[in-house]
């Protein structure tokens, strides 16, 4: 294949692939959107090796973060893998693991407790419960919709996603207010969290909704997004138990590499453990 072939029709099949491989709405989106900016960089040159180096070095040269990059290029190559064009693959730039993330990103306990405080005040009583949702069972935002009725009666939830199932366990005291909740709306059966048409909330209405909060609220909008309620429920189950084997389960991870991610310390948290080294007089 030395022509330009990444049609409407091939990204259509693409969809269709990911969709059999059973990826997740949020993923299937993310690796569309990288590839037709693959193709808009492309245009009518050939789809080769040389061209998929060239977009690499093109992302480079936009002064992208690494990890942005490297997650254009995983969507590129499966989309190569998938036109079986697998040797025309590029490397993923090699990063040295994080030590601690930037303060600017880091969700403090503090900052989620003013996030329901502000949720609460303003009377958005949905977003309040679902970011305690997220929080306080670590599932992902395209798991919401298994947060069902018939879930919080039975105090679990059943997750099948990205050819896995496994069971999330909700607290008790969130499974009497979504009760409470769902009552109040009306919800006999189903999903609890609804738009006022009966749909199930887009990743991107949750994303709006929560920044919506940030200003009121005194946060940052950088800390602000549904993930980083999940990461913050690691940090918070990891220090209870001091097992990170077992927080992969829960969170769903296949590799505990990535789970490591999830628990990296803060900037001032790391600076403490320096100066409690006590090498500087």
């Amino acid at each position: 294949m030395t022509h330009n072939t990444i049609s409407a029709s091939r990204l259509s099949d693409f969809e269709q692939f990911l969709h059999a491989e059973e990826r997740s709405p949020g993923t299937i989106a993310k690796y569309l959107r990288d590839v037709r900016g693959f193709a808009d960089w492309l245009g009518d040159r050939p789809l080769e090796k040389a061209s998929a180096a060239g977009w690499k070095e093109h992302l480079q040269s936009a002064t992208l973060c690494p990890e942005t990059i490297n997650s254009k290029l995983s969507a590129l190559n499966q989309f190569l893998k998938f036109l079986d064009q697998g040797d025309c693959c590029v490397k993923y730039l090699r990063i040295q693991r994080r030590l601690f993330r930037g303060a600017e990103r880091e969700l403090s306990r503090a900052d989620y407790t003013r996030l329901l405080e502000t949720a609460a005040a303003t009377g958005r009583t949905r977003l309040s419960l679902l970011m305690e949702t997220i929080c306080g069972t670590g599932i992902r935002v395209s798991e919401l919709r298994y947060i069902t009725v018939e879930a919080i009666s039975a105090g679990r939830a059943e997750v099948s996603l990205k050819g896995k199932i496994r069971t999330i366990l909700i607290p008790g005291k969130l499974c009497r207010k979504l009760q409470k909740y769902a009552k109040k709306q009306k919800i006999v059966s189903g999903e609890i969290f609804l738009t006022r048409n009966g749909k199930s909330l887009s990743r991107r209405q949750i994303w709006a909704e929560m920044k919506s909060l940030c200003g009121r609220a005194g946060i940052a909008p950088s800390k602000v997004f549904p993930h980083n309620l999940r990461h913050l429920f690691a940090r918070a189950f990891y220090k209870v138990c001091q097992d990170v084997v077992k927080l992969a389960d829960v969170l769903g991870h296949s590799s505990i590499e990535t789970t490591r991610v999830y628990l990296v310390s803060s900037g001032a948290e790391h600076a403490r453990q320096l100066d409690r080294l006590g090498l500087v007089s």
